[in-house]
């Protein structure tokens, strides 16, 4: 036993000792050596010479590459890091400069680029496309204009861009009024921009040239780490969930990437995806037109059964870390992935304004969105001013979504849609006008603060997978008949005795008057016109007191305000465990942690230590009278 243990200790100090550091700054040159002294200009020439267990140090300046690993990690301890050197601004942009800009008229300018500028890849002749996407009517380039940093409005006309009309659908109208147009001809490319008051010519104008800035080319590069970088202006493409998915950051279809500690903005589309490749299908609906069968769900099916014979498991794909990032400014989504997002960690990320421009619109947007979370872990993000917070669709299965907050997201802050469960979610603040929509079953709605209405409907028409548990190995499929959730200890929060009182959309969970399969409701508390379901268990219904809910925006911080009832303090509630919730109805599995281990939910939304008997809500200590309570 020694000697094996001799070996393990002098093969892991081997690699620290070959463990190289390679250098990049601006002022580098790629004949260099790539030491601290002489560094390496591009990020694409240090990746030639990076293996298992180096780390790649970029310093301050910006780098307009598209970045090429070749190479991956071996394990999770011994990776290949790109990192941006600490306390240094390093860009890495997926846009070039543009000057030589002609005035025309009317703060309208015009520029024609070469073809031979934009190499292999001109987004001006590329234009968004895919399935479940709706352009309304018009193309939209993947390219994009920026003036000094901020993405100008593309327009389907020249007249549009000459005679710019506020567009009252985005959150900055008089933004909505800098617009571009192009126009291709054999072998160049002609943009026209309305800058406005802006000399083009005098101020940072770039437009983007790469479709990422961070995207291997081939398959399973495992077990990179992409730290401390701001990421930009990449031309991203639509990012369907039965296409290749390519963020600005985007791992190929691998395992065990970490992304963190970056300022992620301006994609076309969307900032980090980790998603399908694209032999499993691209587009495949789009392009089936000629088919009898004109159904998307079944071409999905279709794919899922392809993308398991493309190594679609634990042990080759997923398994990713997304946290601490800043993420912004993108179209689609913030974080996207189809299938590749099982068995990661999405953690303490800000995702703010996705979806603002609203140019065009589709059935994959969001601050996330992704297909098949199996038995990932969303937890601690602050999602907010979104087209919609975290839209889970289909497999979810596994997934917990817990103590993240949401608000001023414009649809709802959650979407779970056609899933079988067993999914929890948990500790979260919801507070967003509508806050949970489900056309899915088997999910644990526990300890939450829900400030917007809840609604719930089955769909009896889409047959689709759940699994063995903890696995990607398919049990079966079915169709969505409703119902087999469970709300434990919420604190639901209304807008007052007679608001919002149309079909199931309500605030409470007199939604759920209609279910097939039996539902669980204990312990919630009802406040300011939410309304509980007769069979609530242990509730406490204070539908006609206002607790006075308001969340406080400052400058570093932000706080929720709330003042419970007096009968809020003797609602005893018990702690909730994979026991109290039982298993799922179709998967027949138990709602427990991604290890197979036994669930409790003992730590509240600031990750206190809850006591056996507790409160309702994701605050596990609370005082009489007015609370002030930091949440970010």
């Amino acid at each position: 036993m020694k000697k094996i243990y001799l070996s393990v200790l002098l093969f892991s100090v081997s690699l620290i000792l070959s463990a190289k550091e390679y250098h990049v700054a601006v002022t580098g040159n790629d004949t260099n050596i790539g030491s601290a002294v002489k560094p390496f200009k591009t990020i694409n020439r240090a990746v030639e010479f990076a293996f298992p267990g180096d780390t790649i140090t970029v310093h301050a300046g910006v780098y307009r590459e598209l970045v090429n690993p070749i190479r991956g990690g071996e394990s999770n301890t011994n990776r290949i890091v790109y990192r941006a050197t600490p306390g240094e601004k390093v860009e890495i942009k997926g846009s070039e400069i543009i000057s030589g800009w002609e005035k025309v008229k009317n703060g309208v300018w015009k520029v024609t680029i070469p073809d031979s500028f934009f190499g292999n890849y001109n987004p001006y002749r590329d234009s968004i496309y895919g399935d479940w996407f709706y352009g309304l009517g018009r193309i939209h380039h993947t390219g994009e204009v920026f003036l000094n940093g901020k993405s100008l409005f593309e327009k389907e006309t020249l007249e549009k861009v000459y005679h710019p009309v506020a567009n009252p659908k985005t959150n900055d109208p008089k933004g909505s009024t800098y617009t571009w147009y192009c126009k291709n001809n054999s072998n160049s490319t002609t943009i026209w921009a309305n800058f406005h008051e802006f000399n083009p010519n005098k101020e940072l104008v770039e437009i983007s040239t790469r479709k990422s800035c961070i995207y291997p080319e081939q398959l399973f590069i495992n077990y990179i780490t992409i730290s401390g970088f701001y990421i930009s202006e990449a031309a991203t493409q639509w990012g369907a969930p039965t296409a290749e998915q390519v963020g600005m950051i985007a791992p190929h279809w691998c395992k065990g990437w970490i992304i963190e500690n970056n300022v992620i903005s301006n994609s076309k589309c969307s900032g980090i995806t980790l998603g399908k490749e694209r032999e499993s299908g691209q587009n495949v609906w789009s392009q089936d037109k000629e088919s009898i069968n004109n159904d998307g769900n079944i071409h999905y099916i279709e794919v899922t059964f392809k993308v398991l014979r493309h190594n679609w498991n634990k042990e080759h794909v997923g398994s990713h870390i997304v946290r601490n990032n800043e993420i912004f400014a993108c179209e689609q989504t913030a974080i996207c992935g189809s299938m590749g997002a099982a068995f990661s960690t999405i953690e303490n990320n800000h995702i703010h304004d996705i979806h603002t421009k609203r140019q065009f619109h589709g059935a994959e947007i969001g601050g996330i969105k992704f297909h098949a979370a199996i038995d990932a872990v969303i937890r601690g993000n602050r999602i907010h001013n979104c087209g919609r917070g975290i839209w889970l669709d289909w497999m979810t299965q596994g997934t917990r979504v817990s103590g993240n907050l949401f608000y001023n997201n414009d649809w709802e802050d959650l979407f779970l849609e056609v899933n079988h469960g067993p999914f929890i979610i948990d500790n979260n603040i919801f507070l967003s006008p509508a806050a949970i929509r489900t056309q899915s079953e088997g999910g644990a709605y526990l300890q939450n603060l829900i400030a917007g209405t809840v609604y719930q409907w089955p769909d009896p028409n889409r047959f689709t997978p759940y699994f063995l548990p903890h696995s990607t190995n398919i049990a079966g499929l079915t169709v969505i008949k409703g119902g087999d959730d469970r709300f434990i200890n919420n604190i639901f929060v209304g807008k007052g005795k007679n608001a919002n009182k149309k079909n199931s959309e309500n605030y409470g969970l007199t939604g759920y008057t209609k279910t097939t399969y039996n539902v669980q409701f204990v312990g919630n508390v009802y406040y300011n016109g939410a309304e509980p379901l007769a069979h609530d268990s242990i509730l406490l219904n204070s539908t006609n007191y206002n607790p006075q809910l308001k969340l406080i925006v400052n400058s570093k911080n932000l706080f929720l305000s709330f003042t419970p009832d007096s009968a809020f303090f003797n609602h005893k509630t018990k702690l909730i465990t994979t026991k109290t919730l039982g298993r799922a109805v179709i998967p027949k599995a138990a709602f427990e942690n991604r290890d197979g281990t036994s669930l409790t939910i003992d730590h509240d939304y600031n990750n206190r230590k809850r006591p056996i008997v507790n409160n309702a809500g994701p605050f596990s200590y609370l005082n009489r009278g007015k609370n002030k309570i930091k949440i970010w």
